[in-house]
């Protein structure tokens, strides 16, 4: 049956080659209209994990708690404090400035000069809060003894360390973004943001005597974003590396240039399908479609190989691109309908920006069986080879094939053996080496970016000035009582809340904590004069109450109106994943050991909530994931051989090969995230390549009644110095992308390098031993049966 659908096909293909080739390239021009228009588009909802605890408390109480999506702003005097008139008045520019950006919430704007930010203090007539910068500070009388005045009041107020740096030098200006443009009800455009942040806030403001630094999720993005021409230029040099090695490897210009433009054909109707189903592309995903790339590349090699193979043995252009179309459909299709499987279950993790990334690489994925296992080889039918270059091809595929013969040793019983225990033992290893491996960024600022970046230079900057950290996680305590009114009168509440500030004051990792409670604690001890000892909460429901009331005007961020909500704000000094999940555990035990009647202590908001909801997603769904991805695999391979032999020859070379990069990424301090989780799939999917092509030729060759270690040896000559060039070429073209700016570049090159690597040594030894050792534990009771359409 299969042999039939097989060779109907050829006959279909090869019958009309012409217009098949015609209609692909009508095809082709349509999606290349829609590709140019495909644009990066980043959203900072897309990265939230859908249903997570953590974010359905972040959605619920992100207008009355600090959010997550905040853009942070530092003007910074160069020589000496901000207490002058050239630094405070460039502070309320900037201010000014950053309240009129799209997206930008108005009233969440917070900085010395507007008038959510007091200081209090007391006078005969009890206490009195006011803005820092009131009504009666304007620029033009920025002399000595006013801004002498606005320091003291930021130092009443409690901003020292919060919006004033702790050696004076710098003061913050905070603000929370929409991902919708509140005033146009249109999707923030980050990208386009970020050029704002230039052009209107560091270009006018920054000068020799002030510098503007700027952090948030907005400006991380953007600075990737603008680096996406330094993805493509890495991507052009792969490409011509590539290029060089399969002239090196065919000696034919038109065989070269084959392979390389049925992929780039691919990539073409990939960004046009994008386009069309109305998707952008994440600055964070933008390595996916270059990443598909290498698999037809792979496959291609593959196909110009048979071809070549073919014409060397005396076969004429047509015959030998049919032979090759129908001896590697099946392995073909297997492996890219396994890489297909492996992408599509991303779509699992319930994270928005990975189930597009999915959807991606997956329709790029669809698309090189078309390009690469069809189209390919009826192009190549076209081509005519001289004699001379069929003897050439002959004497180069025998010079350079001898060495395989050596290898082709493994299969012989004790070599066998030995080779199977030497892979047992470094899975072991690996195993062991791997475990604790980590999950979420492991570098401070933003971890795609190097540490040089002017990026992550701000961002080391306004970390050692302040205490309030870049990062930040809020836990919220939701308060149910019978009667709301009894609500800000609770002392057992506030009791509760200050004792779980007091302990995470203590945790390691936290910078500092924030709470209505401490609120109260300082307001009581000003109602005694300042007395340090009576800084606590007092048990009296009434006086609460009133003391609230006297707060209320300073507790932005910190508590609802009513009380109800009250955020616990922990500063963290990074957004680490080792960081953020230490902080959390130590909440999780705290709830789980303490309970107040009334009260519901939820994770979490805060940019760090968001994260560690990231972290644990990414976490919890890896094993499942995997698990798929290799049941998948297991299916597909026995409906094609219906063969348990084929099922493990196949499955443990690839799970070695996995299992070493998980260590490689331990080693290498790469943590598994939205960017890392792909080329983990991608390296199962190029593995799974390699082994189907030499498993299937093995098959071939068994099917022709030749002894395993014969047939071993054929299949590796046939096909292994393929696999050995594909991942060479592979490896020597991504690793360029080491050298990028861009740290997460630079991280996915080295992983792929060495993926790539691992994945070829794996299919060339272990897989043969694997086979090796059941064939002789379990000899075959029959002769092997292969369609005849594949007996090539």
């Amino acid at each position: 049956m299969l042999s039939h659908l097989i060779t109907r096909l050829e006959a279909a293909l090869f019958g009309h080659r012409r217009i098949f080739l015609l209609t692909l390239a009508a095809f082709t021009v349509l999606m290349g209209v829609l590709a140019s228009r495909l644009h990066l588009e980043a959203g900072f909802e897309k990265q939230m994990p859908q249903g997570h605890e953590y974010i359905q408390t972040f959605e619920k109480y992100r207008e009355q708690l600090f959010g997550a999506n905040r853009l942070t702003i530092a003007v910074h005097a160069r020589q000496g404090d901000v207490w002058n008139p050239e630094a405070l008045t460039q502070l309320l520019k900037v201010t000014d400035a950053v309240t009129y950006l799209p997206g930008v919430e108005r009233t969440s704007v917070t900085s010395l000069w507007t008038p959510n930010v007091f200081f209090t203090e007391i006078t005969e007539d009890g206490f009195r809060a006011e803005p820092v910068a009131g009504g009666d500070i304007v620029p033009e009388k920025l002399n000595s003894e006013v801004i002498a005045q606005m320091r003291q009041r930021a130092t009443a107020g409690g901003h020292i360390g919060t919006l004033v740096a702790r050696d004076q030098s710098s003061a913050l200006i905070t603000a929370e973004l929409s991902d919708t443009d509140p005033r146009t009800g249109k999707k923030l455009d980050y990208i386009q943001f970020n050029r704002l942040l230039e052009e209107k806030i560091r270009r006018p403001f920054e000068n020799a005597k002030v510098e503007i630094q700027i952090i948030g999720f907005a400006k991380q993005i953007g600075d990737i974003a603008d680096r996406s021409d330094e993805v493509t230029r890495f991507f052009a040099v792969a490409f011509l590396l590539t290029g060089v090695a399969v002239y090196w490897y065919c000696r034919s210009i038109r065989l070269t240039l084959l392979p390389l433009a049925c992929s780039l054909t691919s990539l073409v109707w990939q960004f046009g399908t994008l386009q069309l189903l109305g998707f952008g592309l994440d600055p964070l995903a933008i390595l996916v479609p270059f990443l598909v790339f290498a698999i037809g590349v792979s496959h291609g090699i593959q196909q110009i190989n048979f071809i070549i193979r073919e014409v060397a043995n005396g076969a004429d252009p047509v015959a030998a691109a049919r032979r090759s179309f129908t001896g590697l459909l099946i392995p073909g299709s297997l492996a890219l309908i396994t890489a297909l499987v492996s992408f599509i279950t991303l779509i699992l993790i319930p994270i928005p920006m990975i189930r597009e990334l999915a959807i991606t690489a997956a329709i790029g994925v669809g698309y090189k069986i078309l390009t690469n296992l069809m189209m390919l080889p009826v192009a190549a039918s076209f081509f005519r080879f001289s004699p001379a270059f069929a003897r050439d091809a002959l004497a180069r595929r025998e010079n350079q094939s001898g060495w395989l013969q050596a290898v082709a040793r493994i299969a012989r019983p004790r070599n066998a053996l030995i080779v199977t225990l030497f892979g047992a033992g470094i899975f072991a290893l690996a195993f062991w080496q791997s475990q604790g491996r980590h999950i979420g960024s492991l570098q401070p600022g933003a971890p795609e970016l190097r540490a040089d970046s002017r990026y992550n230079r701000d961002a080391a900057a306004i970390v050692d000035r302040f205490d309030v950290g870049l990062d930040w996680l809020t836990v919220v305590f939701e308060a149910t009582p019978d009667h709301p009114g009894e609500v800000c009168s609770r002392a057992d509440q506030f009791l509760y809340i200050d004792e779980f500030t007091w302990l995470m004051r203590s945790v390691p990792g936290v910078v500092s904590a924030d709470s209505l409670a401490g609120q109260l604690k300082l307001y009581n001890a000003g109602l005694n004069e300042g007395n340090p000892k009576l800084a606590t909460l007092t048990r009296d429901p009434r006086g609460l109450g009133s003391q609230f009331a006297g707060v209320n005007n300073r507790i932005a961020g910190l508590s609802s109106g009513d009380c109800r909500v009250q955020g616990v704000n922990l500063y963290l000094p990074d957004h680490k994943a080792t960081t953020i999940k230490r902080v959390v555990e130590v909440v999780k035990t705290f709830r789980d050991a303490n309970h107040l009647d009334g009260v519901k202590l939820r994770l979490a908001s805060g940019n760090a909530g968001v994260q560690a909801a990231t972290n644990e997603v990414l976490e919890a769904s890896e094993t499942p994931m995997m698990l798929y991805v290799y049941a998948a695999i297991l299916v597909l391979v026995f409906l094609v051989y219906r063969d348990w032999r084929a099922m493990i020859a196949c499955c443990l070379p690839l799970t070695v090969a996995t299992w070493i990069g998980y260590w490689f990424m331990k080693e290498l301090e790469i943590g598994l995230t939205v960017a890392t989780l792909p080329v983990m799939v991608l390296a199962v999917g190029i593995g799974v390549d390699y082994a189907f092509y030499i498993y299937n030729r093995l098959q071939v060759q068994l099917s022709h009644g030749r002894p395993f270690t014969r047939a071993l040896e054929l299949a590796l000559t046939e096909t292994g110095k393929a696999t050995v060039f594909t991942a060479i070429t592979l490896s020597v073209g991504v690793a360029t992308w080491t050298f990028s700016s861009l740290k997460f570049q630079a991280d996915m090159g080295a992983l792929l390098t060495f993926m790539f690597l691992v994945n070829m040594v794996m299919a060339i030894t272990l897989l043969p031993a694997f086979a090796a050792v059941l064939e002789w534990l379990i000899p075959r009771t029959g002769p092997v049966r292969m369609p005849a359409a594949l007996q090539h």
